[in-house]
């Protein structure tokens, strides 16, 4: 006896309940997507109100309305004060000059221990990786007494150099001013520069480098030619952030600096603490909040070209 119906004949209602369970799971699936954007918006604004909203905005909010604060209300007298002062202009010139010089020549540094470091390994090159690593935690008027108790006119250097020369003086006086200064600051952020450093040199290609070096190419040709142009936007954000870091620096300037080196930070300190002329203080802090968060919007910028790279390389 034959059946009423084909064995692969579809059935219209098998059909219909397998559309209907894929668009209540498809719905279910798209309001759980929803609750957790919503949770994860919750969160957010939780973390800003009660996180970010005491420890961060509200402190920038309150700089920013000092430094619009006048006798009469708001004004921007205080920007007139600070860049109305003559000796701004100083006082901005020498904290550039300095920023460039240290910056520039820590990240020389960190990039050319970067690439001995990974290009010409020796023994002992991951123990001073791992010090370098370590080196960024450092609290940096660290370094600047280090150095004074090496190098300072009492240093044990400066004095060991006396006693074996027979000299009248300590041959070392050069700390507390412009070439004290620097060399803190060389020293205590190359280590920033060497590990995106390190970091971009890891990404790279070998293969590449073995081509250009079975083709003729020296070691300058290979460097310039091949390893910068695929491993800059991670040398490039190492340096962008050792300019940060420094053009914020505090501690080395306020024990190496000398009377006569005043910088913008030690400038903004000291309209606040000796001169107690808040607003001019708060409106040169502006300056330099907006000079750093234009260094760091760049830095970010670097970086994600660097992260951007460093996928498609994979």
């Amino acid at each position: 006896m034959s059946s009423l119906s084909p064995p692969d004949t579809p059935n219209p209602l098998g059909t219909a309940d397998a559309d209907a369970r894929r668009r209540a799971s498809a719905a279910a699936h798209t309001a759980s997507v929803k609750r957790r954007e919503r949770a994860a918006q919750w969160h957010l604004l939780f973390l800003a109100v009660v996180v970010l909203g005491p420890l961060v905005i509200y402190p920038l909010v309150r700089l920013v309305l000092l430094s619009l604060t006048g006798p009469h209300g708001l004004s921007v007298q205080a920007y007139s004060a600070f860049f109305g002062n003559p000796e701004t202009s100083g006082v901005i010139g020498t904290a550039l000059w300095i920023l460039f010089a240290s910056a520039g020549l820590a990240s020389l540094l960190g990039i050319a221990l970067a690439s001995l470091l990974f290009f010409k390994p020796f023994p002992g090159a991951r123990l001073v990786t791992r010090f370098l690593e370590l080196f960024v935690a450092f609290p940096s008027f660290l370094v600047a007494f280090t150095l004074i108790f090496l190098y300072g006119s009492q240093g044990s250097v400066s004095i060991g150099l006396q006693k074996l020369f027979h000299l009248q003086a300590p041959p070392l006086d050069f700390l507390f001013g412009v070439g004290g200064v620097i060399l803190a600051e060389v020293v205590f952020y190359a280590p920033f520069v060497v590990r995106p450093t390190l970091a971009s040199f890891a990404t790279l290609d070998m293969r590449l480098i073995e081509a250009a070096r079975s083709l003729g190419a020296n070691g300058w040709m290979v460097a310039f030619k091949v390893i910068l142009p695929l491993a800059w936007p991670g040398i490039a954000a190492g340096t962008i952030l050792c300019f940060l870091l420094t053009l914020n620096e505090f501690g080395i300037l306020l024990v190496l600096g000398s009377a006569h080196l005043i910088t913008l930070p030690v400038a903004i300190y000291s309209s606040a603490t000796v001169d107690l002329d808040l607003p001019t203080a708060a409106a040169g802090a502006v300056v330099m909040l907006i000079m750093s968060l234009s260094l760091y919007a760049l830095y970010r910028q670097v970086n994600r070209r660097k992260v951007k790279g460093a996928g498609h390389g994979r």
